[in-house]
């Protein structure tokens, strides 16, 4: 056995999860064709760059992130987090990034999960990045629906005003390059919304990562 063997994913499932390919915005990391990019225009301005690694959904991409966080598979966050870390940044995000921020989960889920997945990714990323991990900087300020199934403007609305700053958090936010973690992002709307009260608390600019992408309307393979 490999030590690429060694993990809950065998090797042979990780070759063949489908990355985005290159060319790639330099802003947003989406697969362009042309000197434009639209997936930008879902970004406020005070986002700096987003990167993820791979198609969703699509598997084993898709199978690898429900045995997360459906089927109790928490080991798998560590090789979801060494994928993440191997993307490449603008150089200014690498220099700049504080911390690592995880979406936080509904206290439901979280009760039914036994954990976060994303903060378990952002915990194996920040070691293998060597940057701290603000787990308890963001909370839901109440449950919202499922994503999945939402059209674009129903997933705005279901997630809009469910994040604030934690109370009397002692994280040194002002003026902060944060990175917002998320395990797969569609529309950003869940991101957009978690990183407008980080924007408001303080931070100067953040950065999304994801492990996994849906792909927009027109994307090449």
């Amino acid at each position: 056995m490999t030590r690429a063997d060694r993990g809950l994913v065998c090797s042979l499932c990780w070759s063949r999860v489908r990355v985005l390919p290159a060319p790639q915005c330099h802003r947003c990391g989406h697969p362009i064709s042309s000197d434009s990019c639209r997936w930008c225009d879902l970004l406020p301005p005070y986002v700096r760059a987003v990167r993820s690694v791979a198609w969703m959904p699509e598997e084993p991409a898709s199978g690898i992130v429900h045995a997360l966080k459906y089927e109790v598979w928490s080991a798998v966050a560590a090789e979801i987090a060494t994928r993440m870390s191997r993307l490449t940044w603008p150089i200014d995000v690498v220099k700049e990034r504080a911390a690592i921020v995880p979406i936080p989960l509904a206290s439901a889920r979280k009760r039914q999960r036994g954990y976060n997945q994303c903060a378990l990714i952002a915990g194996a990323l920040g070691r293998d990045w060597g940057v701290e991990v603000w787990e308890d900087l963001v909370v839901r300020t109440r449950e919202t629906r499922s994503q999945t199934q939402l059209t674009p403007e129903q997933r705005l609305d279901n997630v809009a005003g469910s994040f604030r700053v934690r109370d009397g958090h002692a994280r040194p936010l002002a003026g902060a390059h944060l990175v917002l973690l998320d395990d797969v992002v569609t529309t950003a709307a869940t991101l957009n919304a978690c990183a407008k009260v980080l924007y408001e608390g303080g931070a100067r600019i953040i950065s999304y990562v994801t492990f996994g992408r849906a792909r927009a309307s027109g994307d090449r393979l």
